[in-house]
């Protein structure tokens, strides 16, 4: 038997039941003020900790890696002067590729979508496709694909993003910024959720 789980704060209390089930009002009223508290001071730190997991990986034939791809990213974003929710967007819009590349888009967007502006979550969602068109003569990629989305208020926010700053940001002579550069942007963005999320 293992022991219990340290808690975020010695003065919090546990509710020593083994099943959700068998919770009633008394034990919400302790559990859900403390788990606000927990996801204010830990999101950030989850985020960036997730983040730095890329920093070793080693690429697939691109000059740089992941890792890097987001801070240059980033980085281009911040010497073009846009404001920091949009940085940390670009920071974070590849972290979930090298663990769902499929459906990373829709992994950024969930991860940000109670903390920036819809038009940052459905370019999130959708950058992959809009990639595409950048992707002259590869076998299996329609440069068209984007053109269903055409019309929509945000499609040339995606468009101007992954032609800016996602597909040119693989060059290691242009450089990046450092993590630490970006870490109190995080911190600012997830101090707290500004936009309601509905579950699937």
């Amino acid at each position: 038997m293992t022991g219990r789980a340290t808690l975020l704060d010695p003065a919090w209390r546990y509710v020593e039941k083994p099943e959700m089930a068998q919770f009633r009002a008394a034990d919400w009223q302790v559990l859900e003020p403390q788990k606000r508290v927990y996801y204010q001071h830990s999101r950030a730190d989850h985020v960036l900790r997730l983040l730095r997991t890329l920093e070793a990986d080693p690429s697939w034939g691109y000059e740089i890696n992941i890792f890097e791809h987001c801070l240059q990213s980033a980085t281009m974003l911040l010497r073009d002067g846009h404001d920091e929710e949009t940085v940390v967007v670009g920071l974070l819009h590849d972290i979930g590729f090298t663990i769902c590349p499929e459906t990373h888009g829709a992994f950024a967007g969930a991860l940000l979508a109670p903390y920036v502006d819809p038009r940052h979550v459905w370019m999130l969602e959708r950058h992959g496709i809009f990639q595409l068109h950048h992707c002259h003569e590869h076998p299996d990629a329609d440069p068209h694909e984007r053109e269903r989305w055409r019309g929509h208020p945000h499609f040339e926010w995606a468009a101007e993003y992954v032609e800016r700053y996602d597909q040119n940001a693989i060059d290691p002579a242009v450089g990046w910024a450092p993590l630490a550069t970006f870490e109190p942007m995080v911190r600012r963005v997830f101090a707290a959720p500004r936009y309601r999320v509905t579950p699937p």
